[in-house]
């Protein structure tokens, strides 16, 4: 039987916000008290894109103080960046060898990033979900928490560890992973369209909640937040077609605990005006002390660059030990 423990790669995007949280984040705190947890700031996924050398290194410690900040406790967890462990770039080019092109041609995320112009991509943008697999099983990690855009990734890492058990003859080496897909998790969309995820790459500030925005700020966004004409409605069926409404409702819903058919029965009928004053206290009251708490360990470096130091160090004992077994049986030799 495989150890239970989970695995997830953040990218270091540096300014995280409401949607990184109610939709991922918030979820790693529960996990932590039922799991081994690993916790992983993916930079070398980062650097598929052209990156700021500066910004990189920035954008990793500030993430690094996002995840403590939320409630994430660094003695419980494993919290490291991807490029301290040399392991994850040594399975990544076995998995390339076990992984097949048409694979990666099939890979929904692949086409959208490189768009019309893909054989100007780099390849490893291509390769990119070889990595990932390799970040998941080469802590042998049993589940993985993800949402809807990272199920085909997940389905690749399956198939692989199933092609490499089969193809060395050792049929339970990798575990199969399980996704982690809990039924409260919240998909929080732009404030100001319904139909966009909420994203730090929207060029308007004012369609999303950061995490280190103040009091003021949240209250305004909130305010602004896009609505329509129609009042609140009261069921689930009266949904359609209006994103931004169910976007508020929901986001109401997992900030506050509840479940949307109960906020449904608080504020249906009546205009969003309601709404959006509850839903800004409870953004102020929920978000505001996390922001707060980045920005005091932003000015503590020593302290979040030791965090990661140590957790790599624990990432990359696990990680050597099976980079080992893993050589063993491939048959590579290493003598360091």
């Amino acid at each position: 039987m495989h150890k239970k423990r989970v695995f997830s790669g953040v990218q270091p995007t540096g300014n995280l916000h409401l949607g990184n949280y109610l939709g991922a984040i918030k979820n790693f705190v529960n996990l932590q008290n039922k799991f081994e947890c690993l916790y992983c700031i993916v930079d070398l996924h980062a650097i598929t894109n052209h990156q700021n050398p500066k910004k990189l290194k920035s954008n990793v410690l500030e993430t690094v103080a996002s995840f403590i900040a939320a409630g994430l406790d660094p003695e419980k967890n494993i919290i490291f960046n991807q490029a301290s462990v040399s392991g994850h770039s040594e399975l990544a080019w076995v998995f390339n060898c076990v992984a097949r092109i048409g694979w990666m041609n099939r890979m929904t995320q692949f086409k959208e990033k490189a768009g019309e112009n893909k054989e100007n991509a780099s390849v490893g943008l291509l390769v990119y979900p070889n990595l990932m697999a390799a970040d998941i099983l080469l802590y042998k990690a049993t589940y993985v928490p993800v949402g809807e855009d990272q199920k085909q990734h997940l389905e690749l890492t399956r198939d692989i560890a199933k092609k490499f058990n089969n193809d060395f003859n050792n049929i339970n080496y990798f575990p199969i992973v399980e996704p982690l897909i809990p039924k409260d998790i919240a998909r929080v969309m732009s404030l100001r369209d319904g139909k966009k995820k909420m994203s730090k790459s929207e060029s308007s500030d004012q369609s999303r909640i950061n995490l280190k925005d103040d009091a003021d700020l949240i209250d305004k966004k909130i305010k602004k937040a896009k609505t329509d004409a129609l009042p609140i409605p009261s069921e689930l069926s009266e949904f359609k077609n209006r994103g931004e409404a169910a976007n508020l409702i929901s986001i109401y819903a997992s900030v506050n605990n509840m479940e949307v058919i109960k906020v449904l029965k608080e504020f249906g009928g009546k205009n969003f005006s309601n709404l959006k004053s509850k839903l800004s206290e409870s953004l102020i009251e929920k978000i505001c002390p996390i922001g707060n708490e980045i920005k005091k360990l932003l000015k503590d470096e020593d302290f979040l660059n030791k965090t990661l130091e140590k957790g790599s160090k624990k990432a990359d004992y696990i990680a050597k030990n099976n980079l080992k077994e893993i050589y063993d049986i491939i048959g590579l030799t290493k003598f360091t």
